[in-house]
């Protein structure tokens, strides 16, 4: 086979997209990689650090970015349309470009949930109230707190993840272990602040981040509260008064913050809907694409030609999606020398 004849396009210019770029580009295929943004890392280029260790996550992405050889970038660039033609794929871009693909590789990623849909906890109400994703853009040093000096700051986990009324039974898997951090985090910013993780149960499960949680106990002095928090009020003076049951005591909890963090999870991706209507992309009740069989075949799809990777079939941690990045690259290349 001359994989040098062979095209393939990827959607999604995340850590997936670019771990898979590379590999295909290694194993010799023409490489085009598609992201709507002006840059590519996805949700990795606008972290700040990486559980367990605190690993940088721009040093990484670097890294990743300069292992892409001579992929084909297109930035500002969006599907157009996709048509299946015999055993390829016509796929036209937003800049009017046309690509015939030998097959098609879906890294496009998760969205986080909308905090502003679960309004008992106030975002988008009080000024007091921000994200994950706000928070680790205030320790990249993009944004500021709405507060200065923060003496009291509260943690919910599972805001949107495991919660029947917005639809959502699953877990976004990541979302612990990203509260932990970042509870220790801005425990190195304001060493004095007292600080909460309301939680319904740990899910630790990865090597090293029992340790962190421990370290968040031991080292840093963060209080755990197992109870979901059930209402988000302002006073007068600015400050959120926070009603939470502790369910292992069995008594209800009242606190006063400075600051509350919501642990957004992970949504699947709707931003690539209508380029996928005419191939009709199977997904399952959570929305996320779903792949032939979780098993044995978890990167490909249920069409013949076009695979998936990464968070677009449901939650992943990071070092998870860069090696389901590599399988699906090593799916295409089975999968072009079975039909050479």
């Amino acid at each position: 086979m001359e994989q040098g004849r062979k095209n393939i396009i990827i959607i999604g210019g995340g850590a997936a997209g670019i771990e898979a770029a590379k590999s295909l580009d290694k194993l010799g295929y023409t490489t085009f990689l598609i992201e709507k943004e002006d840059f590519i890392g996805g949700h990795l280029a606008k972290w700040d650090r990486l559980f367990p260790e605190g690993k940088s996550a721009k040093s990484l992405l670097e890294e990743l970015k300069s292992q892409m050889g001579n992929v084909k970038v297109f930035l500002n660039t969006e599907i157009t349309s996709i048509n299946k033609l015999d055993k390829r794929y016509n796929v036209i871009l937003s800049n009017g470009i046309s690509i015939s693909a030998d097959a098609l590789l879906f890294t496009t990623g998760f969205s986080l949930f909308d905090a502003h849909k679960k309004e008992e906890y106030g975002y988008g109400i009080y000024d007091k109230v921000i994200t994950n994703s706000d928070l680790e853009s205030y320790f990249a040093g993009r944004s500021n707190l709405p507060t200065e000096n923060p003496t009291k700051i509260g943690f919910v986990h599972c805001v949107g993840s495991r919660d029947e009324k917005v639809g959502n039974r699953h877990c976004s898997k990541v979302c612990c272990a990203t509260a932990v951090k970042q509870a220790c985090e801005i425990k190195e910013n304001f060493p004095n602040a007292t600080v909460y993780c309301f939680y319904m149960d740990l899910r630790m499960f990865g090597r090293g981040y029992e340790d962190l949680y421990l370290e968040a106990q031991k080292k840093y002095g963060v209080i755990f509260v197992r109870g979901r928090v059930s209402e988000v009020s302002e006073e007068l003076n600015g400050r959120l008064f926070v009603k939470a049951e502790d369910t292992l005591s069995g008594k209800p909890l009242r606190v006063t913050l400075d600051l509350l963090v919501l642990m957004s999870g992970m949504v699947h991706n709707n931003s690539i809907n209508s380029a996928t209507k005419s191939i009709s992309m199977n997904r399952g009740s959570d929305g996320f694409f779903q792949s032939k069989e979780n098993i044995l075949y978890g990167q490909q799809s249920y069409n013949d030609g076009i695979f998936l990777a990464g968070t677009c079939t449901g939650p992943k941690t990071l070092p998870e999606t860069l090696a389901d990045a590599r399988a699906a690259a090593l799916s295409i290349n089975q999968y072009l020398s079975d039909n050479d």
